[in-house]
């Protein structure tokens, strides 16, 4: 599952967007500010950003400037602007790829899915199997196993066993998990995080009393411990 940043100042093109990544399988999380975007990025790992330029805090040509300082994610730009001049400057900042408004959120995604591909020889982002003690996760298929038998997971679930599972023996806080997983607008409760959890330990064959691998660290959030 593909993280996706989306920067876009616009309300209802953010909500729009987000809901149209997320439905398909994106792992989004929206800001709209340049600053905003600047502090996601730093705390990665992220595998496209969609940037828009017109930002209030900052011109996003400056923001593709700044992201371009701390990390080499690829970046496609959300943009009004026609001219040429305005395209070239851009993909000399730093950007990958550009799409002019208004597009198709399919159009879009297009543009993502291809950009990804030609990234995926340098970016451990395109790995097609996770694999962390007896679990067994292939991204593209959206399957899973666990010691060799197949789990009949929900989409939720899946989500949140493979956000897990890359990130082994490392404590994933809440909210990290509310933004990641669900989403930054979704808001997730602690309750509604703690009844996925439920559902995967019942599933892998364990409980909260007597965890093997989903491991709640009280007051942090939770890790997925693999031994060595």
């Amino acid at each position: 599952m593909h993280s996706v940043l989306l920067v876009e100042d616009d309300d209802s093109i953010r909500a729009a967007l987000h809901n149209a990544l997320t439905e398909r399988h994106f792992s989004v999380v929206a800001v709209a500010t340049a600053a905003e975007a600047l502090r996601e990025t730093a705390a990665g790992p992220l595998d496209i950003v969609l940037l828009d330029l017109g930002l209030p805090d900052l011109d996003g040509t400056a923001a593709l400037r700044m992201i371009r300082g701390i990390s080499s994610v690829p970046v496609i730009i959300v943009t009004a602007r026609r001219g040429e001049t305005s395209v070239v400057q851009l993909l000399d900042a730093g950007a990958d790829d550009y799409v002019v408004k208004p597009f198709s959120a399919d159009h879009l995604v297009a543009r993502m899915r291809a950009l990804l591909r030609r990234t995926s020889s340098a970016a451990t982002s395109e790995q097609r199997v996770v694999a962390a003690g007896g679990l067994h996760l292939d991204l593209l298929e959206r399957s899973a196993s666990f010691q060799g038998k197949h789990l009949d997971l929900t989409r939720r679930e899946f989500d949140l066993l493979v956000y897990l599972a890359e990130r082994p023996n490392r404590v994933v806080t809440r909210r990290e998990l509310c933004d990641r997983v669900w989403g930054s607008s979704e808001r997730a409760s602690d309750q509604t995080i703690d009844v996925h959890l439920s559902w995967l330990r019942r599933k892998l064959g364990e409980t909260a009393a007597n965890p093997r691998y989903l491991h709640t660290v009280r007051g942090v959030g939770v890790k997925l411990v693999v031994s060595s």
